[in-house]
């Protein structure tokens, strides 16, 4: 459990990626020690450790001497490392799933694509951002492996912090028909179809984002004019 300081801490750091990953606190923001502590009823010295926390392990903050804290701003480079290592997380999850099917396990699953579906109907952007992600924690907890959950969490973070930043539509593009499919091989047990899909899964994800790192051509008389 640790500490009530330790627990203290985390209920901040819980706040503040739950805000950052459902884009309530978008890429920029600045994090005023001061506000922090009003707004969450907290203790600055735990809003400090927070803030550190989500900077040093979960990398979606970034603290600049004499400035302060702020929603960070990934790179193009970041970003593509982010979804790598995450392509690697999830197909080794997608394999432990189907291994440690239970009745309870598929139910989870089937709860999960009830709860997607619902937000979908009522038009909650923030809910649909919240189950999209709900639903690959779930399937790394079917997997079994704490490690590889608490892995997958934080890019989970990473990851919409990087769509908030670079893609091209505030659309949610984690699809609930490809996360249907998925469902459907890996409660079928076919462990190279559902691979197959998660890898088409987050390549879908990754079109809608403008990580070219190509020079644009700037037309001066149009931006100056």
């Amino acid at each position: 459990m640790g500490t009530r300081a330790q627990q203290e801490i985390q209920r901040i750091v819980d706040r503040l990626a739950a805000a950052i990953v459902e884009h309530r606190l978008p890429p920029g923001t600045r994090l005023v020690e001061s506000k922090l502590v009003e707004v969450l009823n907290a203790n600055r010295n735990h809003v400090r450790a927070a803030l550190q926390k989500l900077a040093s392990e979960q990398k979606v903050v970034s603290i600049v001497p004499n400035r302060g804290a702020f929603v960070a701003q990934p790179t193009v480079e970041e970003a593509r490392d982010v979804f790598e290592a995450r392509i690697l997380l999830e197909r080794a999850i997608v394999g432990l799933a189907i291994r440690n099917l239970s009745a309870r396990n598929r139910n989870r699953l089937q709860k999960q694509l009830e709860q997607e579906t619902e937000a979908i109907r009522r038009h909650d952007r923030q809910e649909m951002i919240r189950e999209s992600g709900n639903f690959h924690r779930v399937l790394a907890e079917i997997a079994g492996n704490q490690v590889l959950t608490d892995l997958l969490t934080g890019l989970i973070t990473r990851t919409s912090l990087i769509i908030a930043l670079y893609q091209e539509t505030p659309e949610v593009k984690c699809s609930i028909e490809e996360h249907q499919a998925l469902v459907d091989a890996i409660l079928g047990g076919d462990a190279a179809l559902a691979t197959q899909l998660m890898d088409e899964h987050m390549a879908t994800i990754q079109r809608y984002l403008l990580l070219d790192e190509r020079p644009k051509t700037v037309d001066l008389q149009a931006a100056l004019g």
